[in-house]
């Protein structure tokens, strides 16, 4: 998985040249995330002073360690570019989606960071054991993935421990009902919006983090 920053991201990433040049580096299938204008409603959150414009996955086929290729050609279309080998995890599937399409929902990408504080399995397990059941029942993901960081795939990328993509209704940019599925009602969004804090501040994911608003495409490049 790759952040990208650049201008006009939502337009280079598209291009079939680009995919062409993808797919001669090994790359099979491809997903972009990119901050566009049909999610310019929605929160976004930033830890530098430029927010991260694209998330881009990409699935190969080749044996070994094929992420220097496929580095180098997606370094070519973005102003910078950092990127992580991931291990990925699926607690709600997200539903398929025709080829190049835009899916209709808002696709928020975190990128996570560890704290100092929590050893690695520590934080492990308050994220992928006692989180997961609270973050599907307090929203209205219809689409859950999380990515654990195996290691750093381009020399200057920030430490980044995961990124999660949850996929929420497109309604969810404006309307806090329909981002956590409480039908209208105030008491249940407060409490839903309590319950789902106070599980991420036990593994620091309320704070030293990346939230990126995305509208999500996939790719068949073989």
């Amino acid at each position: 998985m790759y952040a990208l920053w650049g201008d006009d991201l939502g337009t280079v990433l598209h291009d079939p040249a680009l995919h062409a040049r993808l797919a001669e580096a090994g790359v099979t299938r491809l997903q972009v995330n990119v901050d566009d204008d049909a999610v310019a409603a929605a929160m976004r959150i930033p830890t530098g002073d430029e927010p991260i414009g694209a998330i881009v996955s990409v699935w190969t086929a080749l044996d070994g360690e094929p992420d220097g290729p496929v580095t180098d050609v997606l370094a070519s279309s973005a102003d910078r570019l950092a990127g992580w080998e991931i291990y990925e995890r699926q607690p709600i599937p997200p539903p398929a989606a025709a080829d190049g399409e835009r899916m209709d929902t808002l696709a928020n990408i975190a990128v996570l960071r560890r704290p100092v504080d929590q050893d690695r399995d520590e934080w492990i397990h308050h994220w992928l054991v006692d989180h997961t059941p609270v973050a599907k029942a307090t929203q209205a993901t219809f689409g859950y993935v999380q990515n654990v960081v195996v290691r750093a795939v381009t020399p200057d990328a920030p430490r980044v421990d995961a990124l999660v993509e949850e996929l929420f209704p497109s309604a969810g940019m404006t309307d806090m009902h329909a981002f956590y599925g409480s039908g209208g009602d105030d008491a249940e969004l407060n409490d839903r919006f309590t319950r789902l804090m106070t599980s991420v501040a036990r593994f620091g994911a309320d704070r030293d983090l990346d939230l990126v608003p995305s509208s999500r495409y996939t790719y068949t490049l073989a």
